[in-house]
């Protein structure tokens, strides 16, 4: 917690620098909006909050927190569901302001504060698809730092695949290029945001072959039999062919499974493979057709409201097996309520291919992400909810590969964070060591005790 004299300097100096409309502090406006995040369940409350429009403006915000010893964190499109988004008595960047994107040839050039479905319809326009995750509501900058596991992960790889390059202003408030620093943009493509304040991002676009995808609800009775098949599928699936599954509560069903199948490869070869995902079970509904990106996405926003609260885990298998499985369906049914769910996310395709030592990220062969989320409304009682997400990553750790997927991580998950970059700890350290000794930013745990 910073003094008050300190925040009320710091405050005058921005409002000189940045011009005083861009800053603002409790009871100001426009400071609740810029103050929350997605995850209802984080109540961190800063001191200030700076938006500034350009690079040389985060770089005054950067410089002039050090100044005042005021400790800083970066608010990009809000999703960050662990609160490191927002620095408790401190000053928070939002990006916001910096949502700008235009493409060039095959590259989609961004601002830090760009949102998935703001780079998804400036890529449209131009008849080309990008290495998103789910959902259009979530920043491009966070997501892809962490890696980011897509719907297109078998065509186009991880988000971080596809950073091409970036703006980075460091903690001494240097606005500098990776362009000339490669290994700043080997940290950052898979290192998360702890290196510096990501102004701009240069993002490789995908030639749009048309899209088929959608939503399959198979019922609970058959979870045993879709998990199974599910399994063989991915084992064997094209590239072209990216299946997420969710076990999940959907109203006026229940507890049911959730296939999102979506074919990005050469559409002679499309019905063949949603065939196959269709035949995983005996449909209750299936919305699967001929989709845009930008409608892809928008499915997923409607189930991922702003304001619910929760609490997030991770596992990463080499496959279900017949014992995860009957672990995974029991763990489900054991949910505390119909928000807590359990998704698998498929690692295969193109996300293979990209060179071990190329990127930061640390797990290049195929696997599949467990995601255990444990959502709930303001009012369901935390801990039991809290206690359930933990005890599905718990009962999954004898079956699990070391480590697991950094964006759902704590920072006291030691020993998943320790192998959550496969071969590449003592690099990032020495990545961090340079770009930030004073370890000004946090955002994705790194090795080093858990920061």
């Amino acid at each position: 917690m910073c003094s008050t004299n300190a925040v009320d300097e710091l405050s005058r100096r921005l409002g000189e620098r940045l011009r005083a409309d861009r800053v603002h502090r409790p009871g100001d406006p426009a400071y609740a909006g810029t103050a929350t995040l997605w995850n209802g369940a984080v109540t961190t409350r800063p001191a200030l909050v700076v938006r500034p429009r350009t690079g040389a403006e985060v770089a005054a915000a950067v410089t002039a927190a050090q100044e005042f010893g005021v400790g800083l964190s970066v608010r990009g499109g809000g999703h960050d569901w662990a609160g490191r988004a927002l620095r408790q008595g401190g000053l928070v960047i939002d990006l916001g302001e910096m949502r700008d994107v235009r493409v060039e040839r095959n590259t989609a050039v961004m601002g830090g504060g760009s949102l998935a479905g703001d780079v998804v319809a400036a890529a449209a326009s131009h008849g080309a698809n990008v290495a998103t995750g789910t959902a259009g509501v979530v920043g491009m900058a966070g997501l892809s730092l962490g890696g980011g596991y897509g719907l297109l992960l078998g065509t186009a790889g991880l988000a971080a695949d596809n950073l091409l390059g970036a703006e980075v202003v460091l903690a001494d408030g240097r606005l500098v290029s990776t362009e000339d620093d490669p290994e700043l943009l080997w940290a950052l493509r898979g290192g998360g945001g702890n290196f510096g304040v990501v102004t701009t991002m240069h993002v490789r676009l995908h030639p749009d072959r048309g899209l088929v995808g959608g939503m399959v609800l198979f019922p609970w009775e058959e979870a045993a039999t879709v998990l199974a098949r599910y399994a063989e599928l991915t084992a064997s699936a094209p590239d072209g062919l990216t299946v997420l599954l969710e076990m999940t509560f959907v109203p006026d069903v229940g507890p049911c499974l959730l296939a999102v199948p979506v074919w990005s490869g050469e559409q002679g070869h499309a019905d063949a493979a949603i065939a196959d995902v269709l035949r995983l079970g005996t449909p209750i509904t299936s919305t699967v057709g001929p989709i845009t990106q930008k409608d892809l996405l928008e499915q997923f926003d409607q189930h991922v409201p702003h304001g619910m609260h929760w609490d997030l885990r991770t596992r990463t298998i080499t496959a279900p097996t017949p014992g995860i499985i009957d672990l995974l369906i029991s763990s489900a049914e054991a949910r505390p309520g119909p928000g807590a769910g359990i998704g698998l996310r498929q690692f295969h395709g193109a996300a293979t291919r990209v060179g071990a030592d190329d990127t930061a990220f640390g797990l290049r062969t195929s696997h599949v992400v467990v995601e255990i989320s444990a959502g709930r409304g303001p009012d369901d009682d935390a801990s039991a909810y809290r206690k359930w997400a933990e005890d599905v990553r718990t009962s999954l750790e004898p079956h699990a590969l070391p480590g697991g997927y950094p964006n759902f991580l704590l920072p006291d998950q030691d020993d998943q964070v320790a192998h959550a970059y496969g071969s590449h700890p003592a690099r990032l350290i020495a990545a961090k060591q340079s770009y930030d000794p004073q370890h000004v930013f946090t955002a994705t745990p790194l090795p080093d005790r858990g920061r």
